[in-house]
């Protein structure tokens, strides 16, 4: 099995950590680590790859979301059909790897489940996006998934012009045909970003419910019905009470107690209101300014539907 890496290591940091983690899942799958630092980081951060085949995204790779130049390098260099893609911050474990494995023989794609080791203040904030996504049935999106990889696929790639590359990524193998699972119950950890990261994130992560219009049409009518229930504080209370209560059914949901901290329920009503805002904000960016600000470039869409991505395959 194959481990596709895209990293992007700013100046003057240290890889070290990450090298470390490179070097143990060598021991059970193939790492191709695809690192788009400017070239003094790169050959810096080559001693701690040498567990791992290193390169440079590919020239004529030139997508707006830079992320993805790295995962289609990676995918035209795998030798296996199967393949995890893991962003610099998910950490496998070796069971984990077994059982993506395992998942892949019956599978086109796997959607594991992340959690944040360790959760400080402001990942339990963001852990309450992840238990509304399980209370309500739709799987959350981690920053990892496993692909079962197709000729096209590893030929072509998939679009790195929009801003929701995993869900454009999950897209892509549904419009072709493909059998998604999504793994509840299969728990990856990963690092938790710093608080300051986590507020510049806020915008950019409400811009992605662009792709999805039912979510977006939900986040968009939070704000105006809390303007209009304000003169009857007991409405909000029942509402996030019941949005409390929907979280908490998604954290009890395929064993998560044992991996989801208790008090993150007590942050669903900040991030729904952090949301409801954001959402404003973000399809604001769309319409004043063509989208939104992301590695340098500015992206207006979120991501493809299956529908258009279907028509563009046959054309």
């Amino acid at each position: 099995m194959d481990y596709v890496l895209p990293i992007r290591v700013e100046r003057g940091a240290d890889a070290a950590e990450l090298g470390a983690y490179v070097r143990t899942i060598s021991r059970r799958v193939h790492v191709i680590v695809v690192d788009g630092s400017d070239s003094l980081q790169f050959r810096r951060n080559a001693r701690h790859f040498t567990a791992a085949v290193h390169v440079p995204p590919r020239s004529d790779l030139r997508f707006a979301n830079g992320k993805v130049n790295g995962v289609c390098t990676g995918l035209a260099l795998c030798t296996s059909e199967k393949v995890v893609i893991a962003d610099d911050d998910v950490r496998y474990r070796c069971r984990d790897l077994d059982r993506v494995e395992l998942l892949l023989d019956e599978a086109d794609l796997v959607r594991p489940q992340n959690y944040f080791d360790p959760a400080p203040w402001h990942a339990r904030w963001d852990t309450a996006r992840s238990l509304i996504n399980r209370g309500v049935g739709s799987g959350d999106f981690p920053g990892t998934l496993a692909v079962r990889l197709t000729e096209r696929l590893r030929r072509e790639g998939y679009d790195g012009d929009v801003l929701f590359e995993n869900l454009e990524l999950i897209r892509t193998i549904r419009a072709d045909g493909g059998r998604e699972v999504v793994a509840g119950d299969l728990y990856v950890p990963r690092r938790p970003p710093t608080a300051r990261h986590f507020a510049r994130q806020r915008i950019r992560q409400a811009y992605d419910s662009q792709a999805q219009p039912v979510r977006l049409a939900v986040e968009l009518a939070v704000l105006p019905a809390a303007v209009a229930a304000a003169r009857r504080p007991r409405w909000l209370v029942a509402a996030s009470v019941l949005t409390m209560a929907l979280a908490e059914f998604g954290r009890r949901r395929d064993g998560g107690t044992s991996y989801f901290p208790r008090d993150a329920v007590l942050y669903v009503p900040m991030w729904v209101g952090e949301r409801a805002l954001c959402a404003w904000l973000a399809v604001g960016q769309r319409l004043l300014l063509g989208g939104t600000c992301f590695g340098g470039h500015r992206i207006r869409r979120a991501a493809h539907s299956v529908g258009q991505l279907r028509r563009a395959a046959a054309a």
